[in-house]
This record gives structure tokens, sequence and C-alpha cells, in this order.
């Protein structure tokens, strides 16, 4: 637009600046005056006072429309060399991580820049609904509080960056959060009811400040591609006058709102004090859609973790007198810069070459318990001389402590090493735990030997609880690590020679036909299958014949043929051929995957198997003394809404590759390119 000089004396300047396109220049008088088109209001137009302040206004601009504002973000000056760029991004719907693509618009950031450089946002157009999906996305990816929206660091931070973004309480983020929660889970229930393999449950019981209890089902299950996968299902509140009869109640709600009661292989419970009746319930559900497998093939598991975690506790509560006394004695001799000076002088004298420092234990974690005594088992020398040259030196053990704390501090050593090996992995596979358990089995047998009756007795408390998880979980066990190609039978007869001794034949026969029994059944789920029978939950890997295959009535009549002959069966032939040399980076998953073609039945028996959560504890967790406990926040809210954060939480960190053994840690998603 250009304005028409009254005097006519000189010639109209053109204005070139796209501002314009949103201003009208009118002259009174001598005065010139910019007229936004939007607003109405009046800013200078004169051609000395440039057009930084247009530009600027119109940023601000609350009647503007959505309009393309990239031509007005024009850098007047460009500093190349410092130039950073960023991908510009958003969540898309229904994208999958394989459409992500390299970033075709940038943003640049001139660094050091004054307020009238720009950015440019190369044709880009705000989207305020999307905007508000990505904000409830990014809270439910990172765990992040409901009431961020509302806090006023977030709304000038946002208000800076997007003024016509539209800020909208906690109910209303609730909502989108909800909508994305709908959409994930009907993406989640897509996949996994078109799964060829079973589905494994873990199931937790979780706490909160305000003594609620909460109910964690979450499905572990090997995908297509040979992959363990964890999808966190149901986040369910309890009613606080619940009893054991609601609870199963409850989980065979949520498996059938899910509609995998056909599909269900096993069931791992996080604890003892689960009355064995809500399994038996459950079984008895799976069954009536599931005839074709006995009650006995959908297995029973207890979670590996909370039974070491529970010896261990065993183990501080016998000793516990003696670890308040070493306690007592570190802090007596952190006390002050004189005592410990001292402490250490005696130490030098005494010939104690550690180079350990004095630590206290950890509250709530088990493992600090134990670097607190082994530390401390190093300054035992120290500690005998210190007490008869202290005498405000109290809390002192005699011989016979000393050799208590020696004795469960090695308890513990084996129970933190094994602990590590279960946590070393976020999605460990079943064949891992059998030789672990087996180890803590044979040390129990030996540590109730002990001629000490306080060690013997302990050791004695420590084996009853581990027997009753070993006559519920060790055929479980057992035959999960005999899919591991490494093993197979005999390190069942290894073990259990030096577990049985003189009856290790008749146990390991059990073990036997159990295996036996198990593969017989998917035997019969495939025959089914190849002589056309519509089975729930199970299907063979679909081959690539074309419809109109004119081999079909060969295979029915080699089927028929073939029923008199001796065949070797895929179990038969697994363990009839040798061992598979064993190395550090084998990878039991790979394994199976490149031999499923020449065990085609017994790989979908090892799918099931090897997906079998053996422990429910998460790896960070592995060392607590303490339940899940559900945090102040998520508890204030209602169970549906709990229930959408926390499940879609761990899908969206799932489909994004990260760690979700941290409900509070922050992830990074992948982020994707928004189309210019």
């Amino acid at each position: 637009m250009e304005i028409a000089n009254d005097s006519g004396i000189k010639k109209p300047k053109r204005l070139t600046s796209v501002v314009w396109n949103h201003f009208e220049r009118i002259r009174k008088a001598d005065v010139c005056y910019a007229v936004c088109v939007h607003c109405n209001k009046k800013l200078s137009g004169s051609s000395n006072s440039g057009t930084t302040h247009l530009r600027n206004h119109l940023i601000r601009c609350l009647k503007r429309a959505n309009c393309d504002v990239s031509q007005l973000l024009t850098a007047k000056r460009r500093k190349k060399d410092n130039t950073v760029s960023v991908a510009n991004f958003g969540f898309e719907e229904g994208q999958g991580k394989e459409e992500y693509i390299k970033p075709t618009t940038i943003i640049k950031f001139e660094q050091d820049h004054k307020k009238d450089e720009i950015i440019n946002f190369a044709g880009r157009r705000f989207d305020p609904e999307k905007s508000q999906l990505d904000l409830a996305n990014m809270i439910m990816l990172h765990g992040y509080p409901l009431a961020m929206v509302e806090h006023v660091g977030f709304k000038v931070f946002v208000k800076n960056l997007q003024p016509l973004f539209e800020f909208m309480p906690n109910s209303g983020i609730e909502v989108y959060c909800l909508k994305i929660y709908q959409r994930e889970k009907e993406r989640v229930y897509n996949m996994i009811n078109k799964l060829h393999g079973r589905i494994n449950l873990s199931i937790e019981l979780w706490s909160s400040a305000d003594n609620s209890s909460h109910l964690c089902i979450a499905a572990h299950y090997i995908d297509e591609e040979w992959t363990l996968q964890k999808k966190v299902l149901n986040f369910v509140t309890l009613d606080p006058s619940h009893t054991e009869d609601l609870l199963p109640e409850a989980i065979l709600k949520c498996l059938s709102e899910w509609d995998i009661e056909c599909k269900l292989f096993a069931v791992t419970l996080d604890d003892f004090s689960i009355n064995d009746d809500i399994t038996v319930r459950i079984k008895e559900q799976a069954s009536v859609k599931r005839p074709f497998l006995c009650t006995r093939q959908l297995l029973d598991v207890r979670s590996a973790a909370h039974l070491l975690n529970s010896m261990v506790q065993d183990a501080l509560d016998a000793l516990h007198e003696v670890i308040q006394k070493i306690r007592e004695s570190i802090r007596y001799v952190r006390s002050s810069q004189v005592v410990q000076g001292k402490f250490n002088e005696i130490a030098l004298q005494a010939g104690v070459n550690s180079q350990k420092a004095l630590l206290l234990d950890f509250p709530g974690q088990w493992n600090s318990i134990y670097l607190m005594l082994e530390t401390a088992l190093e300054y035992k020398t120290a500690f005998s001389i210190f007490q008869e040259q202290d005498p405000s030196y109290s809390s002192f053990l005699t011989e016979e402590e000393w050799e208590w704390a020696t004795s469960v501090t090695t308890y513990l050593k084996l129970i933190l090493e094994i602990t590590n090996v279960f946590s070393g992995n976020v999605f460990p596979t079943a064949n891992i735990y059998f030789p672990e358990i087996c180890d803590i089995h044979i040390q129990l047998i030996d540590w109730c030997r002990s001629s000490d009756n306080f060690l013997s007795s302990m050791a004695f408390k420590m084996k009853s609880r581990f027997d009753k998880y070993w006559s519920k979980c060790s055929l479980a066990l057992a035959v999960a690590a005999i899919l591991d190609p490494r093993f197979k039978m005999k390190l069942v007869e290894y073990y259990y020679s030096q577990i049985y001794g003189s009856t290790a034949l008749d146990r390991i026969k059990e073990v036997s036909d159990s295996i036996k029994e198990l593969f017989n059944a998917y035997s019969v789920c495939s025959t089914m299958v190849d002589q056309g029978s519509t089975l729930p939950g199970i299907s063979l890997p679909s081959t690539s014949y074309d419809v109109r295959d004119r081999l079909k009535g060969f295979d029915k009549f080699l089927h028929d043929t073939s029923q008199g002959q001796n065949i070797t069966s895929d179990l038969d032939k697994y363990l009839e051929e040798p061992i598979f040399p064993r190395n550090s980076d084998f990878n039991i998953l790979n394994w199976w995957k490149v031999h499923m073609p020449r065990y085609p039945i017994l790989s979908m028996m090892a799918r099931d198997v090897l997906g079998t959560p053996m422990s429910t504890a998460a790896p960070d967790l592995a060392f607590s003394t303490g339940g899940r406990v559900l945090d102040p926040t998520r508890s204030s809210l209602s169970p549906d809404t709990r229930q959408a954060l926390i499940c879609t939480q761990d899908w969206l960190q799932n489909e994004s590759g990260a760690d979700s053994s941290s409900s509070s840690s922050h992830y990074a998603l992948p982020l994707r390119i928004e189309p210019t």
C-alpha cells in the first residue's frame, strides 16, 4: 500500500515491508499513523520510526486472526556462524516410530540477537487444538502433574513463545489426557489381540499415603519379532472395604475388558499373602474360554524378587540389635573430627588396610545395610581396640555378635548378587531364574546345618519361606531353563542331584513329564489349527501360501497317512541335539527366532514360557524393603484419571523406546516433524 504525498514535492516511498499488509497508513496534517486492521490501534507510521514496533504489536495483538506471521519474522541481521538449528516438531496422532522423518522445517535462533531480530517459521500456522493435545501428551509421557498448566512460570514461558496459546484449567487438560488414553488404549488392544502367542499377567498391589490400595495389572509377552514386551493394562483403585473375595473379581473384570482370558498363559503375583483361591478362580474363568488346556497348565507364579526381599527381611530382623549397635558405633566415630581422627589412628596401628570410609545405611534400602555391615567388618579390629581406649564409646559388639554379623553379611552378599542379576535387565526372560534360585536353595540347606543356634534358627525361618515358593514355582522355573539351548535337561539334573540327593531321579522325571505334558497340549492345539478348528488365543505363524493353494488336499493326505508312523517330535528332537555352547553374549530370543522353522510347535511354547514374568519388582525397587507406593500427586486424582495417566505413560514410553522403570523420570521421546 502506498501513501500519497499531499505536498506533491517528494515521490512517495514504497512500503516494502510485509508488515504493512496488517496496517493502514493514514496521514493527518504532518503526522503519519499506522492503524492496525485487526484492533484499530494507532501507532506511529513515520518512515523514521521503522517497522519494529509494528511487528512487536502484531505478535501481541489479541484480535489478530490466526494468520501466517512467518514473513513478519524476518531477521535483519544474520550471524551464520552462530546460528543454532532446531527441528520443528509435534506429536502426530496415529504416527508410528517408523514414520519419523528428517527435519524439513528449521527454526533458527540468532545468538545475542536484539528485539528486532526474528525467527523464521517457514510458513507454519499455529493450531490451538493440536497444541493442547501436545501439552497433554507431554504431561502423560513424563509424568508431570496436571496442575502445571496453572503454574505462573509455565504460563509466562508459553505466552512468550506463542501469545495465541489459550490456557485451560486442570479439568480442561484432563479431558485431553482422557482422549489420548482412549486412543492409545484402542491401539494397544488391537495389537495384543493380533498376537499369535499368549499373554502372561503380573499383578502387583500398590499402596498410597491415604491408606488406599491399588491393583496394577500388566501384560507380558514376546511379540512377532521375538522381543519381550510389557504393557500396563489397568491400574485399579480398590474399594477401602474390599476383601480378598473381591480381588479376583477386579482381576477378572480387567481380563474381560481386554478380552484376553482365552490368551492367558501364566499369572504372576507379587506376594504370598494373596490367597491361592484367587488364582484358582482366575484359572476356572480362563478354562471356560480355553478348554483345550487343563487348569494345571495355566502357570501360577510368585515373584522371585519379593521372595528374596522377604528372606533378607528375616535376616535383618534376626540381626536387628547387632545392626543397631553397628549403626550407633559408626555415628559415634563420625560425631566429631577428634573422634574420627583418633579412630583412624587406631585403625592404622591395627593394620586395617581398607580404603573405604565408614558409612551409614539409607532407610528403606537393604543393600545399603549390607554395605554398612561389610565396611564395618573391615574395621572390626579397630572397633575392638577403640572400645578399650575410649570410655565414652558404649555401643561395642561382643565377639559372638561380630561372628553373627559376618555370617549374615555373607548371606546378604549372595542374595545381593542374585538380585543384581534379576534387576540387570528391565524385562529379563524366564530362563535366567532357575540357576540363581537353585544356588539359594543349596546355600539354605548348608546354612541350616550351622552349629550356632542363632544362625540355624534364622536359616530355618528363611528356608521355610523359600520352600513355600519352591513348591509352587520350581516346575515353571525348570521348564524355562530346559528351553534354554545352553542347558536343556542337563542343568536340572546338575542342580537336582545336589538338592535332592537320592530322590533326585524322581524329581527329574517329574520335571520331564511336566514339560512333555505341556508340549502335548501345544501339539493338540497345532493339530486342531491344521484341521481348521477355531481356537481362541491360539494361532500358528501365518504362511505365504496363496488362497487357492492346490496342495491343501496333499497336506490332509500327509497328515492322515502319517498318523501311524513314528515321527520324532519337536521336543524330542530339541532335547536329543547337542547343547549350544555357553557364551556371554548369547541371546535366547534371537536363537528361538532363528530356529522357529526347525521347531514350529516347540517355539510356540518357548515364546509363552520365556515371556513369563518370574519377578514383578521394578529394577529401581529391587532392594526396597517396602512395597510400591503411589505418589501424593496421583493419589489425589480420580480413579479413572489416575488409571489413564499411569497406563498411557507406560504405553507412550514403550512406544518411544524410553526406560519405563521409574514413573518419575523424564524421558526423551523421538519427536515427529510437522510437515509444512
